[in-house]
């Protein structure tokens, strides 16, 4: 596939520090990309606990299945990420793959392969060539250094146009502690779990079940709360690792840990829109805030139905402030609505209310708005207090053009 334009909503990556007990390194393997690093190998510090959250999709990848599998030891020493290559629909090739791969990454590392996590990302459906992960892991142990988060990020990348990290920083028990994190996702985004692939570290010293708890809620406004086509990966993994390098007591108390939840929060909303912004062939980051429903359940299927419509998708795209499509999409959610309370804005301009045209409405500001990079559109459901906010992208020619290619 010939290299991608940068999406017109990119940001650029932040200045990721180092995180102590967090080492890393990238190599280029050849899995399927020439010319660029396509493998990313993590070392953690002994003691580090490890979270994660993966697909709901039925038929996963072997990485998925593998990382599923070693989560309940609730350490980790080391993680290999791969791009080009999903390892999904591989059968027992690719439970080989995986097994041979956290073998010799555990080798490298002088740990157990139950200490290794793995994930891979790309086309399913092809076997992986784990050779040439094993083959690079000296050169990468060789290499791993601790400020190295940028090039991690540029190498878990497939149809991305750019890297995507985030960084914050808390306060535990009156110990400063930092979190990096960094994705990767632009197409088969609608995940029921998480993104595509994402990796959150930090120094601070947070027992596995409390990371899980605080990583498995957080998915739900951020990463869930984000789709591109409607799509659920079979690969779908987030893992968050905590070092507990920043000196701070161990904790599960959720008053100790709000801080830290806080900023966690933040990292993953960061990463997440950066998701939407990539989206491919994405010209338009689009927000929708459903308000009003009978619960915050049903207003986030709502939104989704909205999110994923491609007609409203279409329209965004062409710059027509349809509101006919937004209806259509509240009433195909399967969700209590009703037309004559129904209310729908855009850019902040109320259109319709009350089953109906506002009386005098003018759409020239609305107008205005729909030719901006960012979109916003607001239902109020008029039914009760549920709310819920999602964000999507336009659907361009250019979604097609990419995966109408991506085996090419």
């Amino acid at each position: 596939m010939a290299k991608l334009p940068v999406s017109p909503l990119a940001l650029p990556l932040p200045e990721l520090p180092a995180i102590a007990g967090v080492k890393l390194a990238t190599a280029e393997a050849g899995i399927r990309y020439k010319g660029r690093t396509d493998v990313l190998l993590a070392a953690f510090a002994e003691g580090t606990t490890v979270a994660g959250v993966f697909t709901k999709n039925l038929c996963p990848g072997a990485p998925v299945t593998w990382c599923r599998e070693v989560l309940g030891g609730g350490l980790a020493r080391g993680l290999v990420v791969n791009a080009g290559n999903a390892n999904v629909f591989t059968g027992a090739a690719g439970v080989k793959a995986v097994t041979e791969t956290a073998a010799a990454a555990a080798a490298t590392l002088g740990t157990s392969p139950d200490r290794i996590f793995l994930a891979s990302t790309g086309v399913i459906g092809e076997k992986l060539p784990a050779a040439r992960i094993v083959a690079a892991l000296d050169g990468l142990k060789a290499g791993l250094e601790a400020d190295r988060f940028a090039q991690a990020a540029h190498a878990i990348m497939t149809t991305d146009t750019f890297a995507k990290g985030a960084t914050r920083t808390a306060m535990i028990g009156g110990v400063g502690v930092r979190i990096n994190g960094i994705a990767k996702g632009s197409g088969m985004i609608a995940p029921d779990m998480a993104t595509m692939l994402s990796f959150i570290f930090t120094d601070a010293a947070i027992p596995a079940p409390a990371l899980q708890a605080m990583l498995a809620k957080g998915v739900e406004p951020t990463f869930n709360s984000v789709t591109i086509d409607s799509d659920t990966s079979t690969s779908d993994t987030v893992l968050a690792f905590a070092t507990g390098q920043a000196g701070n007591a161990p904790t599960e108390d959720p008053g100790e840990l709000a801080d830290f939840r806080r900023a966690l929060h933040e990292v993953m909303h960061d990463l997440a829109l950066m998701v939407a912004r990539d989206g491919e062939g994405a010209q338009k980051l689009v927000q929708i805030t459903v308000e009003g429903a009978v619960s915050h359940h049903s207003a986030k299927r709502i939104a989704m139905a909205i999110a994923n419509s491609p007609l409203v998708k279409t329209a965004v795209a062409g710059e027509d402030a349809n509101w006919g499509r937004i209806v259509m999409a509240v009433g195909k959610a399967g969700e209590p609505a009703d037309r004559d309370k129904l209310a729908v804005a855009v850019g902040g301009v109320w259109m319709a209310q009350a089953g109906g045209v506002v009386p005098g409405y003018d759409e020239t500001p609305v107008v205005a708005h729909m030719k901006g990079r960012e979109i916003e559109i607001t239902v109020d459901i008029g039914l009760g207090e549920g709310r819920a906010v999602v964000w999507t992208c336009d659907l361009t020619h250019g979604y097609i053009d990419i995966n109408g290619s991506y085996r090419s």
